[in-house]
């Protein structure tokens, strides 16, 4: 009996112990793959964390980081940036382009008392500065249509209240120097400025009017006043051209006064001299030959008191009118005694001359 239950021992022990060898090289044999399992997905992991906590921040935009949906940071640079991982931080991407917005048609009034239809736009950003980013954000959102939105809205008041302080001559007028849009938009621009960047962070770049019209009645008052003041320039510059006109007249008068008074001054002093110089020739003539004088002169008077319409009844054997039948008497020849003694003196005789 004790030979079979030492046996029976050493064969129960021989079975245990060679059963938990068995056991052991299992457990050695499965662990290596699981821990290399498990190194790589928490490998997996912090790769997905790291990937995941880098952004990107493209040209023309900033980054605002937000932890819990508070902004903690402002990434402006273009190029990689980095955040916590969701849900801890979030990045918000911001648009920092140009943008413009247009008020649409408004119906204000002027400071006469007219009403115009204008429309303008706001050419607007957001700058690159971290303090305004991030009043953008906490104001709009972080959306540009609600910024554009608000921008509208206050465009509108902003055109009722400038338009306030401006005549209607002053924005329609067909004298270009009495115009002033530009005044009108510096003074709108002004207005809405400061209010968008202390509101948004919104800086103004630039502000037009694209549209500017006239209602029906206040398109007649203004055909109206541009027509008067048409007619005002009209009558003025007619009164100047008269004024111009009757000055030059006078002048023209004066100095055709003064043409025609030197012109008379020379006229007689023509006139004198060439009577000096005929008195000078008829004496000459007289000096050289007496009788040659006396028939010119004789002529001369003639021609002076007989005209085309002169009935003359003298005698001929007088002067001056002997000259028209004798002749010069030295230019006749010497009547012969016979011929004297016939005729005899004429003691009168008739002559018509027409």
């Amino acid at each position: 009996m004790s030979l079979l239950h030492s046996h029976a021992d050493g064969h129960g022990h021989h079975h245990h112990h060679h059963h938990g060898h068995g056991h052991g090289d299992g457990q050695a044999g499965r662990g290596g793959p699981f821990f290399l399992r498990v190194l790589l997905a928490l490998l997996c992991v912090i790769v997905a964390i790291t990937v995941a906590s880098f952004i990107s921040v493209r040209a023309g935009e900033a980054a605002v980081i937000t932890r819990f949906g508070q902004p903690v940071r402002v990434l402006l640079e273009p190029g990689l940036g980095w955040r916590l991982p969701a849900p801890i931080e979030a990045a918000v991407p911001v648009d920092l382009r140009l943008h413009t917005t247009s008020s649409g048609l408004q119906d204000v009034g002027t400071r006469d008392g007219l009403r115009i239809i204008v429309q303008a736009y706001v050419a607007w950003r957001v700058a690159a500065d971290p303090n305004d980013v991030r009043r953008f954000v906490r104001a709009v959102g972080n959306q540009p249509d609600e910024a554009a939105q608000q921008i509208r809205s206050l465009l509108g008041s902003s055109l009722q209240t400038t338009s306030a302080g401006f005549d209607l001559a002053s924005l329609v007028n067909t004298d270009p120097s009495k115009v002033r849009i530009s005044a009108f938009e510096d003074a709108l621009r002004n207005q809405i400025d400061a209010q968008l960047y202390s509101a948004y962070g919104v800086h103004v770049v630039q502000v037009g009017l694209e549209r500017l019209t006239l209602p029906a009645v206040t398109l007649a008052a203004t055909v109206g006043r541009m027509s008067a003041e048409r007619e005002t320039v009209a009558a003025q510059r007619t009164a100047d051209g008269n004024r111009e006109a009757a000055q030059i007249r006078s002048d023209a008068d004066r100095d055709a006064r003064l043409a025609v008074a030197e012109a008379n001054v020379k006229a007689a002093e023509i006139e004198a001299q060439s009577r000096k110089d005929a008195a000078a020739i008829y004496g000459n003539t007289y000096a050289g030959n007496p009788r040659l004088y006396t028939m010119l002169r004789s002529l001369d008077t003639l021609d002076t008191v007989v005209s085309a319409n002169t009935n003359l009844i003298l005698r001929t054997d007088a002067a001056p009118f002997q000259a028209l039948v004798q002749g010069p008497t030295d230019l006749k020849p010497e009547p012969s005694p016979s011929a004297g003694a016939g005729a005899g003196p004429a003691s009168k005789k008739n002559r018509s001359t027409r």
